[in-house]
């Protein structure tokens, strides 16, 4: 199954030092039953944006929690096996959650999914409204929900050197 692990780009940039994503449990969103449901398709690419994206909001508030990262969301597309996954966590998970039993080598790393740098002014001022709009402010949600008219790029992951300088 391809999961989409949410990252920051300096977390990436110490996940390909180390040669894995880790530790264990990670936290990764992929097409639930739960996910099928709430997006009402059986294009399963359609079903894998719709992932993506939930990874990507997860990113910004990795974001949110770390004031040194640059203002780029990050999600990294792995492919594991359907046996490693923890799927629908409860009703406290976020729509999509999953979680990975081990840890990752980047070998099964597909592809980074990044921000360009023009969405920085956008990602800056999402984080800076996120508590808002998790607590109901149409504006803020606005703001936040306005960070996803920005289409992550697609790197391969020979690419990721030149993404974390």
């Amino acid at each position: 199954m391809r999961v989409y692990v949410p990252l920051t780009l300096s977390r990436l940039a110490e996940a390909y030092k180390a040669g894995e994503l880790g530790p264990a449990p990670l936290t990764a969103y992929a097409v639930t039953p739960a996910l099928r449901e709430w997006y009402v398709s059986d294009d399963i690419e359609e079903l894998e944006y719709a992932a993506l994206n939930r990874a990507a909001l997860a990113s910004l508030r990795l974001i949110a929690g770390d004031s040194g990262v640059a203002r780029r969301r990050v999600v990294v597309a792995v492919d594991v096996p359907d046996a490693g996954l923890e799927p629908e966590l409860g009703p406290d998970a976020a729509l999509g959650e999953v979680r990975v039993a081990g840890v990752l080598g980047f070998k099964k790393v597909a592809a980074v999914h990044v921000d360009a740098e023009d969405a920085e002014g956008d990602v800056a001022a999402a984080v800076g409204v996120l508590g808002a709009a998790d607590q109901g402010d149409d504006d803020a949600r606005f703001t936040v929900d306005g960070v996803e008219d920005h289409e992550l790029l697609w790197f391969a992951t020979q690419e990721i050197p030149g993404l974390i300088g």
